[in-house]
């Protein structure tokens, strides 16, 4: 006999960063107006582009990895880069640079963010289904509660919002334990294999991966966890509503194919 639980009405748990709102493409736009600086300062020393960007890369993920997601790590990244090329060649580091490239760097945190192509119709249909939706997105409280509150997000989610620095499996773990979930009927929805992804899995949740044409390094993992429920990669928030709906009536059970 199926399970009754996949007939019932679901939990569903949203990234927020590139799954509802955009995000890397802000930092994209930095990280050009950064490169564009350090081939400009460096043009004497032949230092190119993808070498900063890799170097700067580096940087930027080894501190997410120790510290989490702070604000400060990506203007760091910029300042260390720059700190790196700088003893490699030999020229001199002016303190206007530096604070020009924290500056820099800060800004993309102060963008207007925009939300993703269907956000407004995926979140109105699942809540009109009877879903329960709740928010799981990594930062820092502030930052992540003003693009919250841009957004409106609070009339789909209510206070079933939670922000995390360390965006982990036992971290999302905590959370459906807290809350009593009943793993077979939870999804976590995100863009992230590292964050969302994979702690869904280990977890025992459903899985839906929103792929993106570009992603941030740090997101990207292999995945070596099977499946205990669903699992699948779609390319646009529309489709959650028909992928849980197929779950529900049991027209197949998606798997992931990257």
């Amino acid at each position: 006999m199926p399970n009754a639980s996949k007939h019932s009405n679901q939990t569903i748990l949203f990234d927020l960063d590139d799954t509802l709102v955009y995000c890397n493409k802000y930092f994209d736009a930095v990280s050009e107006q950064f490169l564009d600086l350090m081939t400009t300062w460096f043009a004497a020393y032949r230092v190119n582009a993808q070498d900063v960007q890799r170097v700067q890369s580096e940087f930027d993920i080894t501190e997410v990895q120790k510290t989490g997601f702070v604000s400060e790590h990506f203007p760091q990244s910029l300042q260390h880069t720059l700190i790196h090329f700088s003893t490699l060649t030999g020229r001199e580091v002016s303190p206007q640079e530096m604070e020009l490239l924290w500056k820099l760097g800060m800004s993309v945190y102060e963008t207007e963010v925009e939300p993703y192509p269907g956000m407004i119709d995926t979140l109105d249909k699942l809540r009109d289904e009877g879903h329960e939706l709740f928010l799981y997105t990594g930062g820092e409280a502030v930052i992540q509660q003003r693009k919250i509150d841009q957004m409106q997000l609070s009339t789909y989610f209510g206070d079933r919002i939670f922000i995390r620095q360390h965006k982990t499996t036992e971290a999302l773990e905590s959370i459906v334990e807290h809350l009593r979930l009943d793993r077979f009927k939870t999804w976590m929805i995100g863009n992230s294999l590292r964050t969302d992804v994979m702690p869904a899995l280990i977890n025992g949740l459903n899985a839906i991966y929103l792929k993106q044409a570009t992603e941030w390094a740090y997101n990207l993992v292999d995945l070596t966890v099977k499946p205990q429920g669903a699992f699948v990669t779609i390319e646009k928030l529309v489709q959650v509503p028909q992928v849980i709906l197929d779950w529900q009536s049991g027209q197949g059970t998606p798997k992931l194919s990257l």
